[in-house]
């Protein structure tokens, strides 16, 4: 929904995006977003000659505040691992007639710029996430840059702070307004004998691959950067869906939807070679984990391979493909929705060519069966556990 962000008599009015999503009852912020800027204003810590670092926004409702003022707008380095975050705040600043000339969209992979007076931390929902950032903002920023992250109370445990203490130095808490709580941290009270941690990340480890033809099985090396599902071994939802892939024919078009870090599309090239494998995902860090680990373990067949940030199928030719396998998400940052999911089978059942198949695995309370036979006419249940199901839709 379209939900009104008023703090220090500024008015906006923030959508979630996408915004044709069928879950329209989320708003686009939340009060630690309200704390924090409430925070900053009162202190006084930000003008025109300030250069403020966003993490994680997850649609703008930061950046989209200080791009509110006509005049005294700070220099705004935005930084999501998230497409849809990035263009949710792009959105936003439009919507709302604001001038983004002050605003700058990096990724989680690019260079962090060492002039950074401020930093405004929105802790994400991955631990992991949380470390490599940390790593690399005390890497690059000054002792004298301020830092101060936010999120819901119930979120910031005992365990989250330690982590802020252990990567970026002496870490306080403020108290609980709205439900939600602020975290200071000084990066120049570090760690013993100013130890400077190297980021685990991205992580590798060995999948065993059994052919389903007449090749040999082998033994891939699969890398995961910080935010991509899986990061030490393959998960039981991906293993089984695996498991219950179809025969795929010799140069068919085929997307791994949501791909991670693609094991679903390498899977289908060791099994048919001749396959052409589209990996899309919002996630910049699942993209480059895709594609690294295509390079790594089948770098003839690069050439065949996109890799394309997007949301969803957004832009994608219909009824060109012959093949979507996907493992949907059921959450939006911390939201529990099926909002994705239905997207994704919308944009499936337009990008398929006529008997193009739709193939996913989800959980079994999930019940996407109902969907598939909406939007289908069709489903098929193609293999299921005591936790997950793998079902197929054809389009007519």
């Amino acid at each position: 929904m379209i939900s009104p962000f008023i703090v220090n008599d500024k008015n906006l009015f923030l959508s979630r995006f996408p915004v044709s999503q069928v879950n329209r009852s989320l708003q686009a912020w939340d009060s630690a977003d309200e704390y924090l800027i409430n925070y900053i204003d009162e202190q006084g810590l930000i003008n025109a000659q300030t250069k403020v670092a966003i993490f994680n926004d997850a649609f703008g409702a930061l950046a989209s505040n200080f791009c509110h003022s006509a005049t005294e707008k700070p220099e705004v380095i935005a930084i999501n691992d998230s497409y849809v975050s990035q263009q949710g705040a792009l959105y936003n600043i439009e919507q709302n007639n604001l001038d983004d000339n002050n605003v700058k969209q990096l990724s989680s992979l690019d260079s962090l710029p060492s002039d950074i007076d401020i930093i405004l931390y929105k802790i994400p929902k991955s631990k992991s996430l949380l470390i490599e950032q940390l790593i690399q903002i005390k890497k690059s920023v000054s002792d004298s840059c301020i830092f101060i992250a936010a999120d819901r109370a119930k979120e910031i445990h005992s365990a989250t702070l330690k982590v802020f203490e252990k990567y970026l130095g002496s870490t306080k808490t403020s108290l609980a307004v709205k439900k939600a709580r602020l975290v200071f941290c000084q990066l120049d009270s570090l760690l013993i004998n100013k130890q400077v941690h190297q980021s685990p990340f991205p992580t590798v480890w060995s999948l065993a691959h059994q052919s389903t033809n007449d090749s040999p099985s082998r033994e891939f090396t699969i890398s995961n950067h910080a935010n991509v599902y899986a990061r030490e071994k393959l998960d039981i939802g991906a293993r089984y869906f695996i498991e219950n892939l179809p025969h795929v024919a010799a140069n068919a078009k085929v997307i791994d939807l949501g791909c991670g870090n693609g094991v679903i599309g390498l899977s289908v090239l060791a099994n048919q070679p001749q396959a052409h494998v589209q990996f899309i995902d919002e996630s910049v860090m699942a993209i480059a984990s895709a594609q690294q680990n295509i390079q790594t373990n089948m770098p003839e067949l690069i050439n065949q391979c996109e890799f394309t940030l997007n949301d969803s199928l957004t832009d994608i030719e219909g009824g060109s493909v012959d093949l979507i396998l996907c493992n949907p998400p059921f959450h939006q940052n911390t939201a529990t929705t099926d909002h994705i999911a239905w997207q994704m089978f919308k944009d499936s059942h337009r990008v398929l060519k006529k008997g193009g198949e739709l193939r996913i695995i989800g959980n079994q309370k999930l019940a996407y069966h109902i969907k598939l036979q909406r939007l289908f006419g069709n489903e098929t249940l193609i293999a299921s556990n005591n936790k997950f199901v793998t079902q197929s839709a054809i389009k007519r």
